[in-house]
C-alpha cells in the first residue's frame, strides 16, 4: 500500500491504525466507534426545508451518539446535532445545488480536515454522504482508515461507472433493495434504508381536503402528472416545490404554470415547519416518479404523519408504500386519479406504524454500526493477508481485495 504525505509530512508524521480491541467487531460487535461523518456542502445539518441528504445525516449523527459512538460530522453552514461539528464551508451552497464545482471542492477541503484530525485522534472510518468525496477513499486508505460511501443518488448511466470504478477503496450502502438490485456488481456492504424520528412529525387522523405535491420541480419528479391527476380527481392540489436552480424555473414556466387552475395553490419551497403542517392535513402526498428513485423520503414523511402516498412505481416506492395499506401505487398516471379518490379507506394509524416499524432512526442506527463493523472486520483481514504476504516477500498489491458481502448473508434484511 502506497502511501501520500502532504505537507512535508515525513512517514514518521503518518499515525498508524490502532488495533481494535480484542472480543470487538466480528465477536462482541459492541465497540464504540470514532466516526466521521461527511455531508454534502448544500444544506445545514438537518435542512431548514429541502435537503433529503442531510436530514438523513442529521438523524443517523445523533442516533450513532446515542448507541454510545463518538461521531465528528464534516459539513456547510451551522451545526444543529449532537456531534462534533467541523464547518467545512462558512455557508451553505443551496443556489449551486446541481453545480458540480462545489462537490470538488468540498471533496478537496475534507480531506485536509481529515489528514489534520487523523493527526491528533484515531478515527475508526470515515462515512461519506457526497458525491465526490468517495475520490479520497485512497488517501483516507493510507491514513489507515477505511471508507464507507452511502450511495444516495441514481446509480444508472454514467454512475455505474463513477461507483464501479470506487470498488478497490470503497464499501458502498445501499439506500433500497432496488437500488443494490440495479448495479449487482458494485462493491456493496449491504442496505440501510432512510429513516426519521416519528415522535418529530405530527400525526392527524383529520385530514384537509387537498393532494399535497412536495419536491423538485423537474420532469422526472412528476409535478404535471400530479396537476393533471388532482384535476381528474376534483381535488385541490397544494405544490410545495423547489424551483431555485434555472432548471426547475424553466420547467415551472413550460410545464406547471400552463396547467394551473383557480383550485391550484403553489405554496413555494416549505421549511421544516411548514413542511410538517402541509403533510399532516393532506389528504394523500403525491408521488408521481418518472425514474428509479433511489428510495424518496418525502414518503416515509407523509406516513409518519398519517397520509397516505399515491405513486406510481419505479425504484423504492414498492419498498416504502404497502399498497392497499399505506397508499396505493400506480402503473400508469391515467390510474392516478381513480387511486386518489380511495384514500378515505386508508388508515392513517397503519402509515405511522409501518414508518414505526421499518424506518425509523433505531433501525438506522443498528443498520450502519453493523456496517461500520462488517467494513472494519473485511478491513481487518485484508490488511493482516497483506502482511503476512509482504513480510514474505509478497507484493501486497497481489492480494485479491476482499469484498465483505461475497458469499454471506447480509447482516440485514429486507424491511
Amino acid at each position: 500500500m502506497s502511501t501520500i504525505f502532504t505537507n512535508a509530512e515525513s512517514e514518521s508524521d503518518t499515525p498508524a491504525r490502532k488495533p481494535r480491541r480484542a472480543g470487538f467487531g466480528g465477536n462482541g460487535r459492541n465497540h464504540p466507534l470514532n466516526i466521521v461523518l461527511v455531508a454534502p456542502p448544500y444544506f445545514d445539518v438537518p435542512p431548514a426545508g429541502y435537503g433529503g441528504v442531510e436530514a438523513v445525516v442529521a438523524e443517523l449523527a445523533d442516533t450513532l451518539i446515542a448507541r454510545g459512538h463518538r461521531v465528528t460530522l464534516l459539513g456547510a453552514g451551522k451545526p444543529g446535532t449532537d456531534a462534533e461539528f467541523v464547518p467545512v464551508w462558512e455557508s451553505i451552497q443551496a443556489d449551486r445545488l446541481g453545480d458540480p464545482f462545489p462537490e470538488i471542492v468540498n471533496a478537496l477541503k475534507v480531506r485536509r480536515v481529515v489528514e489534520k484530525l487523523a493527526r491528533s485522534r484515531h478515527i475508526d472510518i470515515i462515512h461519506d454522504h457526497t458525491f465526490a468525496g468517495p475520490l479520497n477513499a485512497p488517501a483516507y486508505e493510507a491514513l489507515g482508515i477505511p471508507t464507507a460511501v452511502t450511495v444516495h443518488g441514481p446509480v444508472d448511466n454514467d454512475m455505474w461507472e463513477y461507483y464501479g470504478a470506487l470498488d478497490e477503496h470503497t464499501r458502498l450502502v445501499a439506500i433500497s433493495d432496488r437500488q443494490r438490485e440495479l448495479a449487482p456488481s458494485f462493491n456493496w456492504i449491504g442496505r440501510v434504508h432512510n429513516a426519521l424520528r416519528p415522535s418529530e412529525w405530527p400525526f392527524r387522523t383529520e385530514k384537509q381536503d387537498y393532494a399535497l405535491f412536495l419536491g423538485r420541480y423537474a420532469s422526472y419528479k412528476g409535478p404535471q402528472l400530479a396537476l393533471r391527476a388532482a384535476h381528474e380527481a376534483g381535488i385541490k392540489l397544494i405544490l410545495a416545490g423547489k424551483c431555485n436552480e434555472p432548471p426547475e424555473k424553466a420547467f415551472f414556466a413550460q410545464e406547471i404554470e400552463p396547467l394551473l387552475t383557480d383550485t391550484d395553490h403553489v405554496f413555494g419551497e416549505a421549511d421544516a415547519v411548514a413542511k410538517r403542517e402541509l403533510l399532516a392535513g393532506a389528504r394523500c402526498l403525491l408521488f408521481p416518479i418518472r425514474w428509479e428513485e433511489p428510495f424518496g423520503i418525502v414518503m416515509i414523511e407523509a406516513m409518519a404523519c398519517g397520509t397516505p402516498v399515491v405513486a406510481l412505481r419505479g425504484g423504492a416506492v414498492d419498498e416504502v408504500i404497502e399498497h392497499g395499506v399505506t397508499g396505493f401505487i400506480c402503473d400508469h398516471p391515467d390510474e392516478l386519479p381513480a387511486a386518489i379518490a380511495r384514500v378515505g379507506e386508508l388508515d392513517p394509524h397503519a402509515c405511522r406504524r409501518r414508518v414505526e416499524d421499518y424506518f425509523g432512526v433505531d433501525q438506522l442506527g443498528a443498520g450502519y454500526e453493523a456496517a461500520y463493523y462488517r467494513i472494519l472486520d473485511a478491513w481487518d483481514e485484508s490488511h493482516h493477508r497483506g502482511q503476512a504476504l509482504t513480510a514474505v516477500g509478497m507484493r501486497r498489491n497481489s492480494v485479491p481485495e476482499l469484498r465483505a458481502d461475497a458469499g454471506t448473508t447480509p447482516v440485514w434484511s429486507r424491511a
